[in-house]
């Protein structure tokens, strides 16, 4: 029995024996934990200023809407530069935008109109962040490693979801809303703290692409060249449009259907940031990952959300919100995983760019969408929209991997 929990363990933990990830994955664990305290910080900062549900929206819009417009761009600059040192330009210039944030709420200068701005700007910075820092991660783990280190960093990202809100709660208690910026904002000299304790020998850095005219549009068409890459997407971009907007339709559910108000929000929140932890963590023992495995990932997806949908009840709601964690975590995880090493070294970033954007991007367009059914429909049938649309995606998966499969098969046979 011991020699099982040992193997287990080490399977799913291997990355971390590689310094450089391990390093980084503590960075980010610091780091994680600060970006969440701030996300509750700006919920209840804009509830302050305005006293409105739609000004929230519009600052959630305005942080995922530069990724939209210009996400592709955000690829060109992680396929053409060195991603550490990209990495240390974002990490400041993030860490520098809360520090502002939090100064102005200590001194009461704060203002919405400022949030609107600090909240384009970060958007900025993630725009090129987000692709650089997915495709680093192979870079410092290598092909064999890559989907356990992937997982591991979903189920961090999950764990933190927990960890930033509870000592936010606190430290808004304890010093005021300020805190929770002015921490984030030094919680990013931890990723910086660790991209320079690292050593560059140990990376495997790919091939960056040279400076040249049409970038953005040669890496779209090489997406539309690539049925696996194209599919991938596809599929993202149809469940990060409609079924990933549980900000949105979450405090719906739990105030209008259950009447739970708050605590009922945070708890189907917490419900499903435990299961995707539980999900990370099946997800980084996991030897193989077959695309047969995405596709069931969005099916299973789909239908625990439309169980949370017809949950009778908020304690069930919440057990079904848990198995939506988990296979939302081996969904995400598989996509990341599948795009990374399907994706030409040189074309990567752009790739990655083109992920983050049907993931975060597609916030601005899903999100008044699925608010709109809510509020006029009810919030049970904005989160089966939701159930439907990954299942729908499935659906397309799948025949997209029979079309792969026929046309494997047809070149074995007739290779000319």
């Amino acid at each position: 029995m011991m020699n099982v929990v040992r193997q287990f363990g080490r399977q799913t933990f291997s990355s971390l024996r590689i310094r450089n990830f391990r390093l980084y994955f503590i960075g980010q664990g610091i780091s994680l934990s600060g970006t969440w305290m701030q996300t509750i910080g700006q919920g209840l900062l804009v509830l302050r200023l305005s006293g409105s549900g739609t000004e929230l929206g519009v600052v959630t819009a305005l942080q995922t809407l530069p990724i939209l417009l210009f996400g592709p761009l955000g690829g060109v600059i992680a396929d053409r530069f060195p991603k550490r040192q990209v990495l240390y330009a974002t990490q400041v210039a993030a860490g520098a935008l809360a520090l502002i944030l939090g100064l102005l709420v200590a001194t009461d200068e704060i203002r919405i109109w400022t949030v609107y701005i600090l909240a384009i700007g970060l958007g900025v910075v993630n725009t090129v962040d987000n692709p650089t820092r997915q495709t680093f991660v192979l870079e410092m783990v290598g092909r064999d490693a890559l989907a356990n280190a992937v997982s591991l960093n979903s189920m961090e990202i999950n764990l933190a979801r927990v960890i930033g809100p509870s000592i936010a709660g606190a430290l808004i208690a304890l010093v005021g809303l300020s805190a929770c910026f002015i921490v984030n904002g030094l919680s990013y000299l931890a990723v910086v703290a660790v991209l320079a304790k690292m050593r560059p020998g140990e990376l495997q850095p790919a091939p960056r692409a040279p400076r040249a005219r049409g970038q953005i549009l040669e890496g779209l068409r090489y997406v539309r060249s690539s049925p696996v890459l194209l599919n991938i997407l596809l599929m993202m971009a149809i469940i990060g449009t409609f079924t990933y907007e549980f900000t949105v339709i979450l405090p719906l559910f739990a105030e209008f259907t259950f009447g739970a108000g708050a605590g009922g929000y945070a708890a189907l929140t917490a419900s499903m940031g435990a299961g995707a932890a539980v999900g990370g963590f099946v997800a980084a023992s996991r030897r193989k990952n077959a695309p047969s495995l995405l596709v069931l990932s969005a099916l299973f997806f789909g239908v625990t959300d439309l169980l949370v949908a017809i949950a009778p009840s908020l304690t069930l709601a919440m057990i079904a919100m848990a198995l939506v964690g988990f296979f939302s975590i081996t969904f995400t995880s598989l996509g990341n995983v599948t795009l990374q090493l399907t994706s030409r070294p040189e074309m990567r970033g752009r790739v990655m760019a083109l992920w983050t954007m049907a993931f975060l991007g597609s916030t601005p367009i899903g999100g008044p969408i699925i608010g709109w059914i809510g509020e006029h429909a009810g919030p049970r049938w904005g989160l089966a929209v939701g159930g439907v649309a990954a299942i729908l995606a499935a659906g397309l998966g799948a025949l997209a991997l029979r079309r792969i499969e026929e046309r494997a098969v047809a070149l074995r046979q007739d290779p000319l």
